[in-house]
């Protein structure tokens, strides 16, 4: 009697676990069916978008929309504060001109949450010019402590690193130290060098502290909640003009713009006051991890397009999107990988630097090279291949050459932007805190962030749906009105049932059933 009791409890559990689990089936079926694109007429059920209806003159005005936009953020970059504060601190002793050893004690100036980062570099000046090219390993001995109010609090031990000197009548400078978030109001450094009296010339030794400028982060504050604002509304605008059009029937193009745009949401990080707000490290990592996810996210969507707009048919994960994803997920994890290392190693030992205290930088440096190139090589390939694919393709080659354009014109403008910026050092090893070193005004920071805010607002506008544009895969359901309006597939898709009446089996039928109920009347 008690074992029918327990089963007749466990029956209708059992029952309703099935059902549950019937219903989360069901529900995974439907989405299956909706986001798993038609096999056969695909290639005539995509959603329109705008960029079929544009003229020649309206791509014009695309372009130097697109350009204007750019240039103000430029214009008031360069009307905007200085990035980088500066903070001279001589290293002579009285008047002897030739102490090389120290100890220097060094106070850092007053610093608020606006100052963001504190770096402390070292410039050493031969006094003879004559000096010649001459390089010299020494050692670097560092106190650091942080002041608050009246109390001082040692921040590390004694540090002792072995770094190179480098002259060319004015010496290379060098990083002591890096902290990449502020806990106190004011540092105090004791410095010690050895290893450098052998040097027959006598050294001019200098300090600068280099901190962000206070009214750029206020600029930077304000500027990046401008565009946070704007991209949630593109985001907004994008969405709601597909609301009318199954998933399934979105092109490549608008599935990935909808990634990318909440990405550029990130991108431009809503969270950045919590940097002012929060005396730690993570809102600064967190910003540079929304950043590496962008960017990794732009250069997939640039391979699986090239590639995506070539193959109309069912794109596997296996054969599509997994050799995409190795490469650009190689490139993501070497940058985040550093990323992580470099705060990491900063907040045990604020001297630390990667590329001389991590013996296999040269390795990461290698790799991350290796995989870049890789990557070039493969988008370059998907790229002439498409190009000689879809170019007898009237609505495909359309979409080629608008991207490819607009693409270009990106990685020119960012080219010269890296040129204008590093140099002819574009190439050498300016990564994580030494970047923020080479800012000279606020036209860098914005003319990057409005670059790539812009590039993604114009391919957004100009792959969403016109406000009056028809459901196309509707049309093609009723034969009778997609023979009246053929003339307009022509202008849109191209020669569609004509140039390929194998890959659409329903618009044959439909036809097929049109002309004999014609034939019959």
């Amino acid at each position: 009697m008690d074992t029918d009791f327990t089963s007749g409890l466990e029956n209708p559990l059992y029952g309703e676990l099935k059902y549950f689990c019937r219903k989360i089936q069901e529900a995974y079926n439907e989405l299956k069916e909706d986001l798993t694109p038609y096999r056969d007429d695909r290639f005539y059920r995509l959603a329109p978008m705008r960029l079929y209806s544009l003229s020649k003159r309206h791509f014009v005005l695309v372009f130097v929309g697109f350009l204007i936009c750019f240039g103000l953020t430029v214009v008031f970059g360069i009307a905007g504060p200085k990035i980088i504060s500066e903070h001279l601190h001589s290293g002579d002793l009285g008047k002897n001109l030739s102490v090389k050893t120290g100890p220097f004690l060094l106070l850092s100036p007053p610093l608020t949450t606006y100052n963001q980062q504190l770096w402390l570099t070292c410039v050493m000046q031969a006094e003879h010019s004559s000096v010649g090219d001459f390089k010299q390993q020494f050692e670097i001995t560092v106190e650091l402590k942080g002041c608050q109010d009246a109390s001082v609090v040692h921040i590390n031990t004694v540090q002792q690193k072995s770094r190179n000197l480098h002259c060319v009548d004015i010496c290379d400078e060098i990083i002591i130290l890096h902290l990449g978030y502020l806990n106190y109001t004011q540092y105090t450094v004791k410095i010690t060098f050895s290893g450098i009296e052998s040097i027959s010339s006598e050294l001019k030794v200098n300090f600068v502290w280099k901190t962000f400028n206070p009214t750029f982060s206020q600029v930077e504050i304000w500027f990046r909640f401008v565009f946070v604002v704007l991209t949630f509304i593109v985001t907004c605008l994008f969405a709601h003009s597909l609301r009318k059009f199954s998933m399934r029937d979105w092109g490549i193009e608008q599935k990935w713009m909808s990634i990318l745009l909440p990405l550029l949401l990130l991108y431009n990080d809503p969270f950045f006051p919590l940097s002012f707000l929060v005396n730690s490290w993570f809102p600064g990592t967190l910003d540079a991890f929304f950043q590496a996810l962008f960017l990794c996210a732009l250069l997939l969507f640039w391979l699986c397009v090239y590639h995506g707009i070539r193959v109309q048919g069912e794109r596997r994960f296996l054969t599509f999107y997994l050799p995409k994803l190795i490469i650009v997920g190689l490139l993501w994890l070497s940058a985040v990988t550093l990323g992580i290392w470099q705060t990491v190693n900063e907040l045990q030992d604020p001297t630390y630097q990667y590329k001389v205290d991590i013996a296999n930088f040269q390795g990461m440096k290698v790799f991350f090279l290796i995989v870049v190139v890789l990557y070039i090589l493969y988008l370059v390939f998907l790229v002439v291949r498409a190009c000689s694919e879809l170019k007898n393709m009237p609505y495909s080659d359309l979409r080629l050459k608008f991207l490819t354009a607009l693409t270009f014109v990106v990685l020119v403008i960012s080219m010269v932007i890296l040129y204008l910026r590093f140099g002819a050092k574009a190439l050498q090893d300016n990564f994580v805190a030494e970047l923020s070193t080479h800012y000279q005004n606020s036209a860098e920071f914005l003319s990057f962030y409005g670059l790539l805010n812009f590039y993604l607002y114009t391919l957004a506008f100009v792959y969403s749906p016109s406000k009056n544009a028809l459901y196309d895969s509707q049309l093609k359901d009723n034969p009778a009105f997609s023979m009246l309006n053929d003339s307009d597939d022509e202008v849109i898709y191209g020669s569609d049932y004509e140039e390929m009446p194998l890959h659409n089996g329903r618009a044959m039928k439909a036809t097929t059933k049109y002309r004999d109920d014609s034939d019959s009347d």
